[in-house]
């Protein structure tokens, strides 16, 4: 894996969890359990696991529709 790669993983991962952050500031804690639900914690976070929720267009705007659909349904299951 490039490391070209790797940065645009990381780079996805924190534009999720800023967008999920700045959205639902009211809902902090249940945002932080998702984050760390959904990537794992310390020694065992992901930031590939963000990936689910991208396309190959690569459209950030798309990309935060599927994250907000599958936070609520994960809030309300």
């Amino acid at each position: 894996m490039g490391l070209g790669t790797k940065n645009r993983q990381n780079q996805t991962a924190e534009t999720c969890k800023q967008y999920l952050r700045e959205k639902y500031k009211g809902d902090r804690v249940l945002v932080e359990e998702f984050i760390v639900e959904t990537e794992g914690a310390s020694k065992n976070q992901d930031p590939n696991c963000w990936q689910q929720f991208t396309d190959m267009r690569g459209k950030t705007d798309e990309m935060l529709e599927r994250l907000d659909a599958y936070f609520n349904k994960w809030l309300n299951p």
